[in-house]
């Protein structure tokens, strides 16, 4: 367990390969932590550096007075990458990690020499949804939310699984108010008309059964920003790290491989 001062807060995050190895950064979506990435990490090539963290308000990461930004996550993300002394990171975000890794690319591009952008987009959701979601966990706690949650997050076959109760308890157990705030992060949030001046390679990967952020959404970002490419998982919902990390990683090492990364 490792801790670091990013942005003013304590930011929990592993740190796994060489030193000196070609950094990839991996943020993780709403109501998750840092293990989202643990099935997929045994499928990357090996001499990587593979930085994963808990985002403000999230896992072990302090939680602060709400709500945030998606530009203060983003600088969050930009304190820990300058704090571990990266250069020329791989970003991979998966939903509002997603959105962090556009808003870290628009405002430090210096960081990055590529972005992931999974399930995700330059702008998910409506104002009514979000508000509706926050004003059902502050009367009755994230438990309420779980249940449909892991219906958007996941296909029916993994849900029929075992496994499905760990990822609902690691929802349920997530500090209320820092999923809150990050609820009201996403909602604020449209990169839809700043996106379009990126300029580095970017992947989109999506999932064919996503509730949360269909692969239409998914694409139509991607079509926003030149020459990013677009990758969709068949039969995976909205974590396809998690039910399809074969599958994923293929995605993602390839696209490493092109940007130069392994």
């Amino acid at each position: 367990m490792q801790i670091i001062d990013a942005n003013g807060i304590g930011i929990h995050y592993a740190d796994h390969g060489p030193e000196n190895g070609k950094a990839v950064v991996f943020s993780n979506s709403l109501g998750t932590d840092l293990r989202l990435w643990d099935a997929l990490l045994p499928h990357l090539p090996e001499g990587l550096r593979l930085v994963r963290y808990d985002k403000r308000g999230h896992g072990l990461s302090e939680e602060t007075q709400g709500p945030y930004s998606i530009e203060q996550l983003a600088d969050d993300a930009a304190g820990l990458i300058d704090g571990l002394g990266l250069k020329d990171v791989v970003f991979v975000g998966l939903s509002i990690g997603g959105l962090i890794g556009q808003g870290l690319a628009l405002r430090r591009p210096d960081l990055l020499k590529a972005l992931v952008i999974s399930n995700s987009a330059a702008k998910i959701g409506t104002d009514k949804m979000w508000n509706d979601r926050v004003a059902a966990i502050r009367e009755g706690g994230l438990e309420v939310i779980a249940a449909p949650t892991m219906e958007r997050w996941f296909s029916p076959d993994f849900r029929a699984t075992p496994e499905l109760a760990v990822w609902q308890r690691m929802l349920e157990r997530q500090p209320m108010q820092g999923y809150i705030a990050c609820c009201q992060a996403i909602a604020a949030a449209d990169l839809r008309r700043d996106v379009e001046g990126l300029d580095l390679p970017v992947q989109m990967i999506a999932g064919s059964l996503d509730g949360s952020t269909p692969p239409e959404l998914v694409k139509a970002t991607g079509d926003l920003m030149p020459g990013a490419a677009y990758a969709e998982i068949d039969g995976a919902g909205h974590l396809p790290c998690v039910e399809a990390a074969s599958r994923y990683a293929d995605i993602l090492n390839g696209f490493l491989k092109e940007v130069g990364h392994v």
